[in-house]
């Protein structure tokens, strides 16, 4: 028998849970409060939309840290390969790349995003923008502020895919949390970069350039890739590999520490054979640019350093270990993605509200973290599927 529901924002796991609902032959509204849809997608689109990753998925799922336990078999039911398979029947073919990361072979979002837009319209799913979901009414109806006023829907099912509190111009400024009182762990940034007290010299001169070939060493972990100096201070992919455990350690000691490579294609002996002569005239940036290869940025991190009140034993330890202080994480609204959301221990395995019965959460708003390289979408594809399952298991059960 079909019955109705009622997805509530339109970003990927919501489309996801559309279609697996409109497939199984629900009549599906589909909600959002922004005037179009997908555009925390198209946002990824522009960095060439890493849909997912190819690594083995034991290694995958690691990448989960204490989100696994209750995300494996999510995930492992609708795993990376099962993307790639969606991706294909949308037309819309993938390949992957040298670092395993897996791409549209467009390198774009909005092909894929019209593709599934579509696919739903032809399901008959049906698109409902600028409705802001306000909660429920005392009759357990779906309240959403529209601009021609309050609108009511009373489905028999409904998901909620609302977003986390990043980039929320782009839809998910985690509003939602006002209608569910005591049953998240508190919003942080992820996938964020960090504040540095630099020099008002150094931050005049060096905002906005790029760090490449860098090696980053925080603890046990070694990350290699590049990263960019902001006004307030660095961001990256190789920063936001080691974000989790950067913005844990501030908020426990107030600070950390990270030691940059600056040359990690060198060993410090080397450095040391090429630094070892006399600098006769030289200036320091000139021995450091022709001896030692580093670019002008490089050299304005080793001077700041120095500025700082770094004492190496030699210049070559310090471009092999140059500290940097981090205060703090930088704020939310820049985050790529966010930390926390609806508890895990708020939901039962289908992904349904304990206390809410026939509601549904997926997505990002839900209580998990992941390094970028195709986790994030990977798992809000995979939770999409897995609350519509879950709801269509709730219906049948209710038949």
């Amino acid at each position: 028998m079909t019955q109705t529901a009622a997805v509530i924002g339109a970003g990927p796991a919501g489309l996801m849970a559309a279609e697996t609902l409109a497939r199984a032959g629900q009549t599906v509204t589909l909600y959002d409060q922004m005037p179009s849809v997908g555009r925390k997608l198209l946002m990824a689109g522009r960095g060439g939309l890493n849909l997912t990753h190819a690594e083995p998925l034991p290694v995958f799922l690691s990448r989960y840290g204490t989100a696994r336990a209750w995300l494996e078999p999510i995930i492992s039911n609708f795993p990376p390969e099962a993307v790639i398979g969606w991706c294909n029947g949308l037309e819309q073919p993938t390949f992957t790349g040298s670092s395993a990361r897996v791409f549209p072979a467009t390198m774009k979002s909005s092909p894929l995003l019209r593709a599934w837009l579509r696919r739903l319209a032809d399901q008959g799913a049906r698109l409902r923008v600028r409705h802001r979901w306000a909660g429920w009414d005392a009759e357990r109806n779906l309240c959403f502020h529209t601009p021609n006023g309050v609108v009511l829907d009373r489905p028999d099912v409904t998901i909620l895919a609302l977003g986390g509190a990043s980039w929320p111009r782009l839809g998910s400024d985690a509003g939602w949390t006002a209608y569910l009182p005591g049953l998240l762990t508190p919003f942080q940034p992820a996938n964020c970069g960090f504040r540095v007290d630099w020099s008002p010299h150094f931050r005049t001169r060096f905002a906005g350039r790029p760090l490449k070939r860098l090696a980053i060493r925080f603890g046990p972990d070694i990350v290699r890739g590049e990263a960019l100096i902001t006004e307030a201070g660095i961001e990256g992919g190789i920063i936001y590999a080691l974000s989790a455990r950067l913005r844990d350690t501030i908020q426990a000691e107030g600070m950390a520490i990270i030691n940059v490579d600056l040359r990690p294609d060198l060993t410090q002996a080397a450095l040391e054979d090429r630094l070892g002569g006399p600098r006769r005239s030289q200036s320091l940036a000139n021995t450091l640019r022709k001896q030692a290869g580093l670019s002008p940025d490089a050299i304005g991190l080793v001077q700041e350093a120095l500025h700082g009140g770094a004492t190496p034993d030699t210049m070559p330890q310090l471009i092999k270990s140059l500290p940097i202080r981090l205060i703090a994480p930088a704020s939310i609204q820049r985050a790529i993605s966010s930390a926390g959301g609806l508890r895990a221990d708020a939901l039962d395995a289908s992904l349904m509200l304990r206390d809410r019965p026939g509601v549904f959460a997926a997505g990002e708003m839900l209580d998990w973290e992941a390094p970028t390289g195709g986790y994030l979408l990977q798992a809000c594809f995979s939770t999409g599927v897995a609350a519509a399952g879950g709801a269509l298991a709730w219906l049948e059960s209710r038949a």
